[in-house]
């Protein structure tokens, strides 16, 4: 058999694949109420970014450096008076920052390709390193991503954890903070700088991206697109702390991928106001 039929045969088991998963995600018991979200019919699944056209793509950046831009211009008194009040209300820093897992164009292969199996090196540990770096790009790029403070500076004195609802290491003023999303004022930056967009898949934390793609199969498709400000998932499931809310996130995470457009991108827009106003599903 020739290469391009080797490769074409390959390219249609990942369409197969890839289709079989959005039929059990996008159309599944994990999918709340999304109709307003508008069909584009694509003759075939889309895998990442890449299947974008290059308008879109253009325009989705164009849109948030545009709105990205303003809004920093426009709030920067409230983004102050809140940094004023973080300040005053507690003891830490005004601005969280935290690693997130950011865009995975690497190609996704079985899950053996993604373990280490990392020998003893006698005199030296530069192995190891590498093997974490190739461990770590396999989730998708990491980035620092940058929230007004709004738990105690101890909050994960005993490791990585979810919010919870009525989560005591959350202060009072980062309550109203979560609730009024005013504490993610500052990840504009992140989409200013590329790392994020407006629209897209939550970031979500690397620490627990290995046991979430282990629990929820084909968790990692969702970094096909660049983490986002906000998205259907943001809008419909709200903060998610724990396994079913994760999978109702992927569900609509592939959904939006596959009919990413520019008017679906300004309808989640508008929706988002209005989980702004009434603090929707807020830790």
């Amino acid at each position: 058999m020739s290469t391009t039929a080797v490769a074409e045969q390959t390219e249609t088991v990942r369409r197969d694949d890839l289709s079989d998963l959005v039929v059990e995600y996008a159309v599944s018991r994990y999918l709340p109420p999304a109709d307003w979200i508008t069909q584009l019919q694509l003759k075939r699944p889309r895998r990442d970014i890449r299947c974008l056209s290059g308008t879109t793509r253009f325009v989705k950046r164009g849109l948030d450096v545009f709105v990205a831009g303003t809004m920093l211009l426009v709030l920067w008194p409230v983004m102050l008076c809140v940094a004023v009040a973080v300040k005053l209300t507690s003891k830490g820093p005004i601005v969280f920052q935290q690693v997130r897992t950011g865009l995975n164009l690497r190609s996704q292969k079985s899950d053996d390709r993604r373990k280490v199996d990392v020998k003893p090196i006698p005199g030296g540990h530069s192995e190891r390193r590498q093997q974490d770096r190739r461990r770590d790009a396999a989730f998708g790029k990491p980035f620092v991503l940058y929230k007004f403070r709004t738990m105690r500076t101890d909050a994960e004195k005993h490791g990585a954890q979810f919010a919870q609802k009525n989560d005591p290491r959350i202060t009072p003023l980062g309550r109203f903070l979560r609730k009024t999303r005013l504490d993610e004022l500052p990840q504009l930056i992140n989409v200013l700088r590329g790392e994020m967009t407006l629209v897209g898949p939550r970031p979500e934390r690397p620490e627990f991206i290995e046991t979430l793609s282990n629990e929820i199969p084909d968790y990692l498709h969702r970094l096909g697109l660049k983490p986002g400000l906000t998205g259907p998932a943001q809008v419909i499931n709200g903060d998610d702390n724990n396994l079913d809310s994760f999978r109702r996130k992927v569900a609509l995470d592939l959904l939006y991928l596959q009919n990413c457009c520019l008017w679906n991108d300004l309808k989640i827009l508008v929706r988002t106001v209005g989980v702004v106003f009434t603090g929707k599903d807020a830790l």
